[in-house]
C-alpha cells in the first residue's frame, strides 16, 4: 500500500523537487521509502508501505529494457499466477513486487492487460518509446487517484491535499460543496476543489507529451447480466468463488488483522480469515465507555470469541471520540461527512500499533442488497416515485432538512443544492432494461456511496496511520455474482442479503446472523451541547468558510435554542468549517490524534 504522485509538463523538464513536495504530502500512505524517476516532461512519485517483497519493492520499477516504469498503490492479488503465465512468455522480472506484474501485463498486453488484474489499485505507468503516461484506477474505485488538467501540464496524486499547492489557485466547486451538504459526499469526476478530478473507478487515462488525454472505461457494472439460478446453483458457484477470493486476499509478506463489528460482514470474513492460518485472527471492535447509545461490543466480542480470535476491544468515552474530528477531517481530505470515520480512525490507530494490513467488510450490503433501503414497500415506493421522479423513489431525500437548506446557504449556491439528485437520477437511467429495479438499487450505490464514501474512509482513516485496508467483498468477482443473482436469492420481506445469511448458517449462530441491522452509531447528539456548544455559537459563524457560503444570521439561529433535531446541519457545517481551515486557509500539517474541534475553526 503506498501513495503515487506525478506530473507532465508540457513544455520544460519535470523538477525533482516539485514531485518531493507531492511526495511529502502523502508521505502518510508509505513512510518507508520514496522513489522518483525523470524523463523530460514527465515525472513520477512514489511513497511505500512495504507489504510484498519488503527488501526488494523499491519503486518505481522497470522492464528490462527500461522502456516502461510505473509507479502503483494497492495490491495485485492474483500476481503469482500472473506472473507465472508471464514468465513462461519470456517476459523477465527484476524482483518479487506484484506492482511488477501490472508493469510486465502491459509491456505483453498492452491496455487488454488491465482486465487480467485482481485487486485494489492505482498505478501510473511510463511508457518511454510512446512518450505517454497511463493513470489506471481499479474497478470499484477502492484506491484514489486524482488529476488536473492545467495550460502547461497535468498533475496526479493519490489524495488531494498532495496536489493544493501546486494549483495555481484553489476554488471550490459549487456542485460537489452542494453534494455535500445534500448527500454527505460528492461523487462523479469533479471534486470539492475546482479543476481537481477523480480518475473514475474501472478507467485508463492515457496522456501524451503534449497533454492530450484519451479515456478507457475498461470495466463497468453495467455489463453484469441477470442469471436465473436457485440457491443450490449459487451456492456451487459461491463457495469455489469466494474460496479464491479469500486465497489472493491474504497473500501478504507481514501479519494481518480484521475491524470486527457485530453486524454480519466482518462476522463471515472472520471465519473465512480463520481458515487461512493456523493461528488466532487478530481482530478489534470499538464501542463507548459512557454514551447512551447502545454499541457493537457484546456482539463482536461473541463472534471473536466463537472463531477463537485474539480479540482487543477499544473503548473510548464520547469526548475522545470526537476529539479525534480535526484529524479524521484532514484524513478523509475529499470533503465528506460520515460520522463513523471517527471510531474507523480510532481502530486504524489501535491497529497501526502492531499491524499494517487490517481486513474490513465493506462491500457486502451493496453486493448482496442488505441495505432496509433496496427493500421498500409498496406504498413507499410508489409515494416516492410519483413525488421524485427518475430513480425508480431510490436516495430521494436530502440529508438536510429543506426548510434550512433554503435559509442556511447563499442564493448562489441554491441552484447546485436543488440539484443533489443528478447524480442518483443519472446512474439509475444507465442501467439496462433487463434489470430489476433491486439491481438499479445495487448499482446506484456501487457507482456512488461506495466509492466515494465508503471506500474513501476505509482507505484514508486507515492510510493516515500508514495500515493497508483490505476489502474481499469489494472484489469484482463478489459483485458481479452479487449483482446478478435473483431478487428472491437476495431479499426477503423481512431481511436482506438472505442469499449470505442462509450460507454463513454452516459456521455463525443464526441469531447472529438474522438480527435487525443496526449500523454502527455515533452519539453526534451528546457532543452538541454544553461548553462546545456554546464556543461553537461563538467560533462557528466567524468561520471564514461559514461567512462565505452560508448566511450569517441563519447560522446563529441554528446553533439557538435547543440543537437536537439539527444536529446534522450543525455537524455539516462544524466539519465543513475545519475542512476549510485545514486545506483552503491554510493548507498545514496534520492535526494531532485527539484535538479540540474549536482549535479548528
Amino acid at each position: 500500500m503506498c501513495g503515487i504522485a506525478g506530473v507532465v509538463h508540457r513544455d520544460r523538464r519535470a523538477q525533482e523537487s516539485e514531485l518531493a513536495a507531492m511526495a511529502e504530502r502523502i508521505g502518510h500512505r508509505g513512510p518507508e521509502d520514496t522513489g522518483f524517476y525523470l524523463a523530460d516532461g514527465f515525472g513520477i512519485a512514489h511513497t511505500r508501505l512495504a507489504i510484498i517483497d519488503i527488501a526488494g519493492g523499491h519503486q518505481p520499477i522497470f522492464d528490462a529494457r527500461k522502456r516502461y516504469a510505473i509507479v502503483c498503490n494497492g495490491e495485485i492479488y492474483n500476481f503469482p499466477e500472473l506472473r507465472a503465465e508471464l514468465e513462461a512468455l519470456g517476459r523477465q522480472f527484476s524482483c518479487e513486487s506484484d506492482s511488477e506484474v501490472a508493469l510486465q501485463a502491459f509491456a505483453a498486453w498492452g491496455r487488454e492487460s488491465f482486465k487480467r488484474l485482481h485487486g485494489m489499485f492505482a498505478f501510473a505507468l511510463y511508457d518511454h518509446l510512446t512518450q505517454e503516461l497511463w493513470l489506471v484506477r481499479d474497478r470499484l474505485g477502492i484506491k484514489p487517484l486524482y488529476y488536473a488538467v492545467l495550460p502547461d501540464r497535468v498533475l496526479f496524486a493519490s489524495e488531494l491535499k498532495a496536489l493544493l499547492p501546486q494549483m495555481p489557485k484553489v476554488e471550490l466547486h459549487e456542485g460537489a460543496l452542494a453534494q455535500y451538504f445534500q448527500n454527505q459526499y460528492s461523487t462523479g469526476e469533479d471534486t470539492i476543489v475546482r479543476g481537481i478530478r477523480r480518475v473514475p473507478a474501472g478507467h485508463a487515462l492515457r496522456i501524451d507529451a503534449r497533454l492530450g488525454i484519451e479515456r478507457q472505461r475498461w470495466w463497468s457494472a453495467l455489463d453484469v447480466a441477470p442469471r436465473k439460478l436457485d440457491q443450490r446453483q449459487a451456492l456451487e458457484e459461491w463457495e469455489p468463488l469466494i474460496a479464491q477470493v479469500m486465497r489472493e486476499h491474504v497473500r501478504s509478506d507481514v501479519p494481518y488483522g480484521l475491524f470486527l463489528s457485530g453486524g454480519v460482514d466482518s462476522a463471515v470474513l472472520l471465519g473465512l480469515l480463520t481458515k487461512h492460518q493456523s493461528t488466532p485472527v487478530r481482530t478489534f471492535s470499538i464501542g463507548y465507555s459512557d454514551a447512551r447509545m447502545r454499541d457493537e461490543l457484546d456482539d463482536a466480542a461473541r463472534i471473536a470469541q466463537h472463531f477463537g480470535a485474539h480479540h482487543t476491544p477499544i473503548r473510548l468515552s464520547p469526548a475522545q471520540v470526537f476529539h479525534r474530528l480535526p484529524r479524521s477531517v484532514w484524513a478523509a481530505d475529499d470533503l465528506m461527512r460520515d460520522y463513523a470515520c471517527l471510531p474507523t480512525l480510532a481502530l486504524a490507530e489501535a491497529a497501526s500499533r502492531e499491524l499494517k494490513v487490517v481486513f474490513s467488510g465493506e462491500g457486502g450490503d451493496e453486493a448482496f442488497a442488505g441495505y432496509g433501503r433496496y427493500r421498500p414497500g409498496a406504498a413507499e415506493r410508489f409515494y416516492k416515485s410519483l413525488r421524485f421522479g427518475g430513480s425508480g423513489g431510490f436516495r430521494v431525500r436530502a440529508e438536510l432538512d429543506a426548510a434550512w437548506t433554503r435559509k442556511l446557504f447563499v442564493p448562489e449556491l441554491q441552484p447546485a443544492l436543488a440539484a443533489y439528485r443528478q447524480g442518483v437520477v443519472a446512474a439509475w437511467q444507465q442501467t439496462p432494461k433487463s434489470w430489476s429495479d433491486l439491481q438499479r438499487r445495487q448499482y446506484v450505490d456501487l457507482v456512488g456511496n461506495l466509492p466515494d464514501d465508503l471506500l474513501v474512509k476505509g482507505d484514508r482513516m486507515l492510510m493516515s496511520f500508514s495500515v493497508e485496508g483490505r476489502v474481499p467483498l469489494v472484489d469484482h468477482r463478489v459483485i458481479e455474482f452479487g449483482l446478478a443473482l435473483p431478487d428472491s436469492l437476495k431479499v426477503s420481506k423481512k431481511a436482506g442479503k438472505t442469499f449470505i445469511k442462509h450460507w454463513a448458517e454452516g459456521f455463525i449462530p443464526k441469531d447472529h446472523l438474522w438480527q435487525p441491522k443496526r449500523g454502527f452509531h455515533v452519539p453526534v447528539g451528546e457532543w452538541l451541547a454544553g461548553a462546545f456548544l456554546d464556543g461553537l455559537r461563538d467560533k462557528l459563524p466567524r468561520s471564514e468558510a461559514i461567512r462565505r457560503w452560508c448566511d450569517a444570521a441563519s447560522v446563529r439561529q441554528l446553533l439557538a435554542g435547543d440543537t437536537a433535531q439539527r444536529s446534522r446541519e450543525i455537524w455539516s457545517l462544524l466539519q465543513f468549517a475545519i475542512w476549510h481551515r485545514l486545506f483552503i486557509e491554510q493548507t498545514a500539517s496534520a492535526p494531532g490524534a485527539e484535538e479540540d474541534p474549536l482549535a479548528w475553526l
